[in-house]
């Protein structure tokens, strides 16, 4: 018999993994602290824009017609504790206030607040993304508070998720990383999984330290290949270089590949930013902190790149912004997502805003989002009335609808047609014909 799956917070990783499990099969209860948050979800709706995850919930969701009935949620600890056999802890590790370190609390709750539940063998699985070394710490605390003991197991399976293919990664992985301490939590996560391994998904099974350190150095040798090819287009820049060429250069290596070498404004997001400035206090506890100085550097050159397109545009306005309209095209950190958690975009807007510019924002999917964390900003319902009036536009997030817009029709309503290109992803040949002052970050002015 398939075992039954409940998932521990229903945010963006949560409210995904419910919907797959569902997908996949299993008859998943997906917990949360937040009433509205659950009935949300109970309604067939996401809390996020996550492309196809609606779709899973309403097809799966209990209560809606046609839907499988197997993917219910509840508020309720003790009916979670009853229902699963698996349990997944899904909930959120932000940057402590103030700190590089992960804050546990929401983990160290869910341990707590489940573990007394824990009535029959069972396997909690950790999703989230923790400081190597938290994992026998809370193996041993569930063992303590559980009722079924040293049969209420802990493995670490972390998270690979990007944002606008979520759904996909889910159901498609491209690996299975799950750090046990037995094989028979081996076999139950093997079963779970059954589906992609079947489809030939790696499954890599390590020890619990190896398993919490996967995602983190992941994150940061992302980040490490974002900030390198921005330290490029500074130089580019100085040399009068162009930093597109010479990615694709030296991506046609492969050992170095093409991916993530599109400079820009840098990374934000819930995860790359917090995540290596977590792994390097890390490092400080174990005494490792030397291991991953260079990541301070990584860190540094993507903030200076937020710094740098406000001086592009500060230039393009003639060297102040009291008077001028700017006009900010894309307030998510990445497209084919509402996630605005450290957006270099909306920190370019806010820094131009703060400098006396009348910044006017527009985004496809993130502009509720945006209002509740920038609210003085001005924000406009299409990308024309974004532009009105402006004398720059800095287009900062890479959604599609951006590289479809009409050069011509955006040039008839601005004062200046002057365009930023912070993410190198427009066709800069389109935009000077149509008689555009185009400039991209580190790429000729002509």
């Amino acid at each position: 018999m398939a075992p039954k799956i409940t998932v521990i917070g229903t945010g963006y990783l949560g409210a995904t993994h419910a919907a797959a499990m569902a997908e996949l099969g299993f008859e998943v209860l997906g917990l949360d602290i937040v009433p509205e948050k659950v009935e949300l979800l109970s309604s067939g709706r996401a809390p996020m824009y996550e492309p196809g995850l609606e779709e899973l919930l309403r097809r799966h969701v209990a209560g809606l017609e046609g839907s499988s009935g197997r993917l219910r949620f509840t508020t309720s600890w003790e009916e979670a504790g009853e229902f699963g056999d698996i349990h997944f802890i899904c909930v959120n590790t932000p940057q402590k206030r103030n700190e590089y370190a992960c804050d546990m609390s929401h983990v160290d709750s869910a341990v707590e607040l489940l573990a007394p539940r824990l009535r029959r063998p069972c396997l909690v699985v950790g999703k989230s993304t923790v400081p190597v070394g938290s994992a026998a710490g809370l193996a041993a605390r569930l063992a303590e508070l559980a009722p079924a003991g040293g049969d209420a197991e802990l493995a670490w399976n972390p998270e690979f998720l990007r944002e606008g293919f979520a759904v996909q990664d889910t159901l498609h992985p491209d690996r299975i990383v799950v750090g046990v301490a037995s094989e028979r939590a081996e076999k139950q996560l093997r079963e779970v999984y059954a589906a992609p391994i079947a489809e030939g998904t790696p499954f890599v099974v390590t020890d619990f330290p190896t398993a919490e350190l996967v995602k983190t150095a992941a994150n940061s040798f992302l980040a490490t290949k974002i900030s390198f090819i921005n330290a490029m287009a500074e130089v580019c820049e100085a040399a009068d270089g162009d930093v597109v060429k010479l990615a694709e250069a030296i991506g046609h290596d492969e050992r170095i590949g093409r991916k993530f070498l599109r400079a820009g404004i840098g990374f934000g997001g819930g995860c790359l930013p917090k995540d290596i400035r977590a792994f390097m206090a890390r490092a400080g506890e174990l005494g490792a902190d030397q291991a991953l100085t260079f990541l301070r550097e990584v860190d540094s050159i993507n903030m200076r790149r937020r710094g740098h397109m406000v001086e592009l545009a500060r230039e393009a306005v003639g060297g102040g912004f009291l008077g001028k309209r700017v006009a900010v095209l894309g307030a998510t950190f990445k497209p084919d997502s509402d996630d605005v958690r450290d957006s270099p975009a909306l920190n370019v807007a806010g820094q131009i805003h703060l400098q006396g510019g009348q910044v006017t924002v527009y985004d496809p999917k993130g502009m509720e989002n945006a209002r509740r964390l920038f609210p003085t900003l001005g924000y406009a319902a299409t990308a024309r009335e974004a532009v009105v009036g402006a004398h720059v536009v800095l287009h900062l997030t890479e959604w599609s609808e951006f590289r479809e817009l009409d050069p011509e029709e955006l040039g008839a309503v601005v004062s200046e047609r002057r365009l930023l290109d912070g993410r190198n992803a427009l066709d800069a040949e389109r935009w000077r014909e149509a008689g555009w002052t185009f400039r991209a970050m580190g790429r000729p002015r002509a």
